[in-house]
């Protein structure tokens, strides 16, 4: 067997295929449950990694994302999600996967065993970027050549990985080790380590999120309310944060053209859609900092 642990067989495996089915999913549960607390050993790392894909979205940079197979599928649900969540610009957004993205119907193996292939789709990433690389094994070669890409073009690089001393991981600028036990079916990285691969994009991308302002009392008050459910899910959190009714709100938002930080803004007393933009260019786009000064500024006017 491997002496990777990704590839390594669990130990109460033997004999799965003649268990009962509730005992089959009781040891997968079992096993994702206990590959999720990898995590946790890993936060140190994935705070450091949220503070450079913030700083360099904050400075003009993209973030790339890069994987193969299952892990890059991970890599790519992160990815697309940001858009829509946090309102970051798609493209602030790259995402290389191995193989390509369309049509994925099929995981064929074969790409994901090519550096050249990473070395050439690399080609859009630049000093000013943050690489975040996946992979279970963290040997992958795709992933790994674009890794090499990365530093070599100085850019910050965020490596992701289930094993100790993973290829992946040399010359990291931050180097997050989930190490997740074997798999119930040995090597089907989809399972457990890629449950926890899933937390750490989760984390990681939320914790940018804070950091750009972009989360306020647990509200995502940056999304892009570009349908019914986000429209109304966007006037509740003016309401909530603003301490208005649900219509007044909706009032607000619809004034704000679709941004709940500057209807939020507007339902606490600013002037107008340009005063409340300005509040939150000069606060770097964070609302309670934004809200402080109108505040503040409120205070002043009454004590003159």
């Amino acid at each position: 067997m491997s002496k990777n642990a990704t590839e390594a067989r669990h130990g109460k495996a033997e004999g799965l295929d003649m268990r009962a089915p509730a005992e089959i999913l009781e040891l997968l549960a079992a096993a994702q449950q206990e590959a999720a607390k990898a995590v946790d050993r890993a936060i140190p790392a994935i705070a450091e990694a949220a503070d450079l894909m913030a700083a360099t979205l904050k400075s003009g940079g993209k973030l790339v994302y890069v994987g193969a197979g299952s892990a890059g599928l991970v890599a790519m649900t992160d990815a697309l999600e940001l858009p829509g969540t946090y309102g970051i610009a798609p493209e602030k957004l790259v995402v290389l996967f191995a193989g390509g993205l369309s049509p994925v119907t099929d995981l064929p193996g074969g790409p994901e065993d090519d550096p050249v292939l990473g070395q050439r789709d690399a080609d859009v990433i630049f000093a000013e970027d943050c690489v975040i690389c996946v992979s279970a094994s963290g040997s992958t070669p795709y992933t790994v050549a674009v890794a090499e890409v990365a530093r070599a073009r100085g850019a910050k690089l965020v490596a992701i990985a289930n094993n100790a001393g993973a290829r992946l991981f040399d010359g990291a600028d931050v180097a997050i080790l989930l190490e997740t036990p074997p798999e119930v079916v040995a090597g089907s990285t989809r399972m457990g380590a890629g449950t926890a691969q899933k937390m750490a994009f989760n984390m990681l991308s939320t914790l940018a999120a804070v950091k750009l302002g972009h989360v306020h009392d647990g509200h995502m008050v940056n999304l892009r309310a570009d349908n019914d459910k986000l429209q109304a899910r966007a006037a509740r959190m003016v309401a909530d944060i603003a301490g208005i009714d649900f219509e007044e709100a909706r009032a607000w938002f619809g004034a704000a053209d679709g941004s709940v930080k500057v209807a939020v803004l507007l339902a606490a007393g600013a002037a107008d859609a340009e005063a409340a933009k300005a509040l939150l260019a000069r606060s770097g786009e964070v609302l309670r900092a934004a809200l402080n000064e109108l505040h503040a500024g409120k205070s002043s006017m009454k004590r003159a």
